[in-house]
């Protein structure tokens, strides 16, 4: 079976996962509403906020009754995340924020999924030895996976403070203003930047040559507009079949989950989008994946009998 969907490349379907990092005041939460609202073609109603912060999404409320271009009376849509912040609370956070009919989520802050309350460095501590890390690694990678697969565009709030280099304690060296994040997720991004001066400055880690105008100015306000641009630009392409979009990335969240899940869900598409799935091949492909994730989960299992069988002689 071919695991691959060889095609022509077109821009049809693209999502962009973008990271504002920063700290307290640095206008990364602010940034991303604006942003996002221009994203979601200035609708706010296809806009998501995960508030992680105690609630304190919930004062930005006014912050679209304001705009200067584009008023509304409409909010956007908000739910409260509370500890434990394990990713996979995060990863399910993305999939209902993407069932109620979201297209662009902002989650404030992705932080906690690293060193909150139940994240990566708690489970971590909660482990032995050299393997106290393999846990909380392949959680924050479900919790990657399930950004990426999302059907919508996602905006992630990191926070960053100054890190300080302590081998030598008699000559404490600064490393600069870090984000707070597993060391590879800025470059997850299809944009990643950090960010100053309440939002007027950013200094760019990754942007595409197509979205610099956008998102790689380094200073000015990144604002509504350009949130709109970047969505003018997406949408440039062809344009696509929502529900046969929508069905392909909820298919792509079960994949993980072996065979049986994804029959499961399969069944359960309507027979439509079935049917456009089966015909451009991404069917075959995701099944293909299916596959593969029970075969990586069985050679696990082997592996881990033939240690066990090893530590009990």
């Amino acid at each position: 079976m071919n695991i691959l969907n060889i095609r022509k490349a077109r821009r049809t379907g693209a999502r962009l996962v973008i990271a504002f990092a920063g700290t307290s005041g640095s206008g990364k939460t602010r940034t991303a509403i604006e942003f996002g609202y221009g994203l979601a073609g200035y609708r706010p109603e296809k806009l998501g906020f995960l508030d992680t912060e105690n609630r304190r999404g919930s004062l930005y409320a006014d912050v679209l009754r304001r705009h200067p271009t584009h008023p509304t009376d409409e909010p956007f849509l908000i739910a409260d995340l509370d500890p434990p912040f394990a990713p996979r609370r995060y990863a399910q956070a993305v999939k209902e924020f993407q069932a109620a009919g979201v297209e662009v989520l902002v989650i404030d802050t992705y932080s906690h999924v690293w060193e909150g309350d139940g994240g990566c460095i708690e489970i971590a501590k909660r482990g032995r030895g050299v393997g106290a890390w393999k846990e909380p690694k392949e959680h924050h990678k479900e919790f990657v996976a399930a950004v990426l697969a999302a059907g919508m565009h996602v905006i992630l709030c990191v926070r960053a403070r100054e890190k300080i280099d302590t081998s030598d304690s008699k000559n404490p060296r600064s490393l600069g203003v870090l984000p707070i994040c597993e060391k590879n997720l800025m470059f997850e991004m299809s944009a990643s930047m950090l960010m100053d001066g309440m939002g007027r400055y950013q200094d760019v880690m990754k942007c595409p040559e197509e979205l610099a105008p956008f998102l790689g100015r380094g200073k000015g306000y990144i604002t509504s507009a350009d949130g709109f641009a970047v969505r003018q630009w997406v949408d440039g392409a062809e344009p696509e079949d929502r529900a046969v979009e929508d069905a392909y990335h909820a298919l792509r969240h079960v994949v993980r989950e072996g065979v049986a899940a994804y029959r499961n869900a399969w069944t359960k598409t309507p027979e439509r989008e079935r049917k456009a799935l089966e015909a451009d091949g991404r069917h075959a492909k995701l099944k293909a994946e299916a596959e593969a994730f029970d075969q990586n989960r069985a050679g696990q299992e082997s592996d881990a009998a033939v240690l066990n069988g090893a530590e009990i002689q």
